[in-house]
């Protein structure tokens, strides 16, 4: 990419919107080209294309694939092998996917190059944003950012998230300093591996500064909420800090500490006195305006599985600060922004800018319904792919990218809806991730994952004449941290090995350990994420079992049915998030709950 682009601002910033939009047809038509143009003599594409590397065949002649059918060329570059395997540029790096394959981070082939894309992306938001909102560049952002742990791979590339990458890179580090890059929050807080320091050295900071916050957020609104529950358990530190002028001494890390010294200057009892009351009143309804009385509006993911968290975030503002999504990425390729930051979390749009990869579209629904049965080991025939600039209105489409970095028509696995244009390009509505049935943080668990696991926890049932008949499940993020609410409905066999229908609370009480170790088991067989997120990075509490009372399933079917289901197709659901009254239903018939007792192991 044009190192000039990264120069973008302001009025600048918008105008490049605008051509890029305009004329996004020819846009996608050159970067398709230039892909073609570097990677066409590439092992992987000359598999398919002869030298010419023409866009038509291509379209023609390239697969629609998923991540097992580029893994093997990710895992032999990784083990050593160049990085022409796939790609006409060095590979600096693998970014870890928070999608799955075989219980282990997917790993993204990344250039260097892909930083300059990430960083022209972020230089637009604010210039958008700034629109709705002026006066941003007059005070300081509250933004909370946390790496995650890094490794390296066989042959010594980088293996680490695209965002742990972003926040170590010059990019970050050495941002343009204008206003709009005042954040509170220290680079070395940021960009240190314990969380806990990193998140009590960062929420300090906003502390300290609260006069002067304007913008609050973090990237994923779980993650924002975690710093709510933070700060209830630390406020008392976080005061006893400022007003004697020093940081706690259990917060060790040299870094931190050197940097959280320039914002400690001097001992501030009046900002303590201030924050103390606030923080002691007994309800934390609409908290963050009164700590952060200036703030505009609160910046985070908020649309897919991040939705069920709005109503907690609307209750800490007090309904009184918008929710704001700004930009569209993956770990794969950042996809475009959000032009009306300020629409309503239920009606937000992202805009794709053709200069950020070459992409195409897996058509969905010809009439506006959406069909779901279009899962990873589906073939997709190449013809069927629509370009960019001609989805339909209204339609629902999974997108599908070519990189730079060596992803050819690479499924991403996201459903989108058609909600409009801007000038030429398509904005779009996120649906959902295809498959995925359960998430709290960055855990993605599909209902394939959820299956396996159950299978094999309810093994340890059987020593017992109990077996498990029927279940679902359900992401709970009423507490921080959100966890897995699993339902379980329990036969117990009689010594004929007949069913049982008294199924008392008596008869579930001794088996309180066994179920505990089934909430064990199935942590231990979801995938690494999931692991990770649980027993490293806390930001998923201990996996629940809820036994109900027998004939409960079959009044969540007469339910669903009474709701406009077909008694003909009916499959029980294995996910409830998106159904009040079901949910309702099975939490009246819990008869006995249980949590994991221990975290699962979660190193790969």
């Amino acid at each position: 990419m044009d190192g000039k682009r990264l120069e973008y601002k302001g009025e600048a910033a918008l105008k490049e919107i605008e051509r890029l939009t305009r004329n996004a047809d020819k846009v996608q038509e050159d970067i398709l080209k230039e892909i073609l143009e570097r990677n066409r003599e590439t092992e992987y594409l000359s598999k398919f294309m002869d030298k010419s590397g023409s866009p038509k065949e291509f379209k023609q002649c390239v697969p629609v694939i998923t991540y097992k059918d580029i893994q093997p060329y990710i895992r032999r570059i990784a083990n050593g092998e160049d990085s022409s395997l796939i790609t006409g540029h060095p590979i600096t790096e693998m970014l870890c996917s928070s999608g799955t394959s075989a219980g282990e981070p997917k790993m993204m082939p990344s250039i260097a190059e892909d930083l300059d894309r990430r960083t022209f992306l972020y230089n637009l938001t604010m210039p958008i944003m700034n629109q709705y909102i002026p006066g941003l560049d007059e005070g300081k952002a509250m933004y909370l950012y946390f790496v995650k742990a890094e490794t390296s791979t066989p042959c010594g590339l980088p293996a680490r998230t695209v965002l742990t990458s972003y926040y170590r890179s010059k990019h970050f580090k050495c941002r343009a300093r204008d206003p709009f890059n005042d954040y509170t929050s220290p680079d070395q807080a940021i960009i240190c591996n314990d969380s806990n320091q990193s998140m009590y050295c960062q929420l300090l900071a906003g502390l300290v500064h609260r006069h002067k916050v304007m913008r609050l957020g973090a990237v994923f609104a779980s993650a924002f909420l975690r710093a709510i529950s933070f700060l209830e358990r630390n406020w008392v530190r976080f005061c006893n800090d400022i007003r004697n002028g020093q940081l706690d001494p259990l917060i060790t890390d040299p870094e931190c500490r050197t940097s959280m010294s320039n914002i400690l200057l001097q001992p501030d009892p009046l900002l303590a006195d201030e924050i103390q009351n606030i923080c002691s009143r007994p309800s934390w309804k609409g908290i963050l305006r009164l700590l952060w009385p200036r703030a505009k509006y609160i910046e985070a993911v908020v649309t897919g599985s991040m939705s069920q968290y709005i109503p907690a975030l609307e209750y800490y503002s007090g309904g009184k600060l918008p929710l704001v999504g700004t930009m569209y990425a993956s770990s794969e390729c950042y996809f475009g922004v959000n032009l009306k930051p300020l629409s309503d979390p239920a009606d937000v749009s992202f805009t794709l800018l053709p200069n950020m990869g070459y992409f195409e579209f897996i058509p969905l629904s010809d009439h506006g319904t959406l069909l779901m049965d279009l899962d990873e080991e589906t073939e997709v025939p190449k013809d069927k792919l629509v370009d960019l600039v001609n989805v339909r209105l209204g339609c629902y489409y999974e997108l599908v990218i070519t990189t730079f970095a060596g992803l050819y028509r690479y499924r991403i696995g996201d459903v989108l809806q058609v909600s409009g244009f801007h000038n030429k390009a398509p904005q779009f509505r996120f649906i959902c991730r295809r498959n995925v049935v359960l998430s709290i943080d960055n855990d993605k668990t599909n209902e394939e994952d959820l299956h396996k696991s159950i299978s094999v926890a309810k093994k340890l049932l059987e020593p017992y004449n109990a077996l498990l008949v029927e279940y679902t499940s359900f992401a709970d993020a009423s507490n921080v941290p959100g966890h897995y609410v699993l339902y379980w409905e329990i036969e117990i066999l009689n010594h004929s090995n007949s069913y049982t229908n008294s199924n008392s609370m008596e008869d579930i009480m001794v088996y309180d350990k066994v179920f505990q170790e089934c909430c064990i088991a199935v942590e231990e067989q979801l995938d690494y994420i999931y692991r990770r997120c649980r027993s490293y990075d806390k930001s998923v509490g201990p996996l629940e079992i809820r036994v109900v009372e027998s004939g409960t399933f079959e009044a969540l079917m007469d339910l669903i049915i009474s709701q406009g289901g077909s008694i003909n197709q009916y499959k029980t659901p294995r996910c409830i998030n998106s159904n009040p009254k079901a949910l309702q239903l099975l939490d009246s018939n819990v008869k006995a709950s249980y949590f994991s007792p221990r975290d699962p192991m979660w190193r790969p």
